[in-house]
């Protein structure tokens, strides 16, 4: 085998590698929310830990964006990815996605990726919170907070009641982390 062919199959081998990490339920290209910017998940999540959770801009759990924001602060460099999924399954969510991107990038300050409302439960939830129900459960309010391995497999998940700075949360994204 000639160098160059062995350049050649090396890097189709490690391209194949990197696509096959990605589980096939986060195989998928999401709008970011109220933009027609496309995000590719398996891109921005490879290999990494991800926290999954479904948003509300009118809920009494809306102030968790805050934490969220800095989770995705003093984790984002360590290899956390936090994902937000706004949803109206709950009825809390505006009908205006500007209004939405407002409540997120004005009002709490988002830096981390907010994509465009999603169903998350029932018949017509979206492939990821479909996955996520299948692995665990699914969220039964607004922001359900779901900790994925870099494989794609569920480690945690936690209920609204729950706060993005729990030392139970902070715990299992650190393990992962290391």
């Amino acid at each position: 085998m000639t160098r160059m062919q062995w350049l050649a199959t090396s890097l189709i081998f490690a391209s194949t590698t990197t696509l096959a990490a990605c589980p096939d339920w986060l195989d998928t290209e999401k709008r970011r929310l109220h933009s027609k910017e496309q995000v590719d998940l398996c891109a921005l999540t490879d290999g990494k830990p991800v926290l999954i959770v479904n948003t509300a801009s009118h809920c009494g759990f809306t102030d968790q964006f805050k934490q969220l924001e800095a989770l995705h602060q003093s984790y984002g460099d360590k290899g956390l990815v936090v994902l937000g999924f706004p949803s109206d399954d709950f009825f809390q969510e505006s009908d205006d996605e500007a209004e939405t991107a407002d409540v997120c990038y004005v009002n709490y300050g988002v830096t981390f990726t907010m994509l465009s409302t999603t169903s998350v439960r029932g018949s017509k939830a979206d492939p990821i919170f479909a996955e996520l129900a299948r692995q665990g459960g699914s969220p039964k309010w607004n922001f359900y907070k779901y900790l994925v391995d870099a494989d794609g497999t569920l480690v945690d998940y936690w209920s609204p009641r729950t706060q993005p700075d729990d030392a139970k949360v902070l715990q299992a994204i650190e393990q992962l982390l290391k």
